[in-house]
């Protein structure tokens, strides 16, 4: 996989796995436009990269459809497209809906409306390239945030749907599924910190890293993490054991220990 001049679109670069992608892509040649509600931000990683900045919301019909053109208008065609912003509301059963609507627009209709834009001009151009920053929560699940778990459960459907429909047109689909990541959402997660960074908390470039990798032999599902290979086979082989475990860390964390309070 060669980017260099291709056209690619990373939304929520304004920090974390999006900027260090965009970094990535441009390093490797890319020619690159960056989207984030965080305007200071993109903007600049816009000025680092050599890049251009479309500030705003990629969530709303309105907000993808306008990135989309300004980015075809920029760069020609849109080539790769990383669908990578996301959110972490509530927690359980007492989320409002307001926030489960927010994490459903965020997170999977986001990526279907960028898709429904894109996949057409794919298939009449020669193909294309979507790339869906899920989570490993979205392969196993997510303790303490029901809507981000069912979210990025959605978001891996999606993605592997679009594959399946797509694949063998030219549209190239990856999903990332990392654990822990030093970003914003990790520094935020509380107590659940710890269970995420089990098995190391990565920096943002080695998430780069490993999406080019799965760039090179159009592997679809991106695991910077490598143990969550293991963690999703015994999940789908021991579902029942997988569960048992899972009930066994929510226990620890149900206690007021694991909270910081004695």
């Amino acid at each position: 996989m060669d980017v260099r001049g291709r056209g690619v679109v990373v939304t929520g670069a304004g920090h974390g796995i999006g900027r260090a992608i965009a970094r990535r892509m441009a390093a490797e040649g890319a020619q690159v436009v960056v989207n984030d509600l965080d305007a200071e931000a993109v903007t600049a990683v816009a000025e680092e990269i050599g890049g251009h900045a479309v500030p705003g919301d990629a969530a709303t019909e309105a907000g993808v459809a306008a990135l989309v053109e300004d980015a075809t208008e920029r760069l020609g065609a849109v080539d790769v497209y990383f669908a990578n912003a996301g959110i972490d509301l509530g927690a359980g059963l007492d989320t409002p809906e307001a926030d489960w609507a927010r994490a459903h627009e965020v997170n999977v209709m986001a990526h279907v409306r960028a898709a429904r834009l894109l996949v057409p001009r794919w298939l009449e151009s020669g193909g294309g390239r979507f790339v869906v920053t899920a989570s490993a929560a979205g392969l196993l699940t997510m303790l303490g945030s029901a809507p981000y778990s069912v979210t990025k459960h959605a978001a891996v459907a999606f993605a592997e749907w679009l594959s399946a429909t797509y694949g063998h047109r030219g549209v190239t689909v990856h999903a990332i599924c990392p654990q822990g990541v030093r970003t914003r959402m990790l520094e935020a997660a509380g107590p659940l910190k710890d269970l995420l960074s089990h098995d190391t908390a990565l920096e943002p470039e080695q998430v780069a890293d490993a999406v080019w990798e799965a760039f090179q032999d159009d592997r679809f599902l991106v695991l910077p993490h490598p143990e969550v290979q293991g963690y999703y086979e015994h999940r789908a082989a021991h579902t029942d054991h997988w569960l048992a475990g899972m009930r066994k860390l929510q226990r620890r964390l149900d206690t007021p220990a694991a909270h910081g309070d004695g």
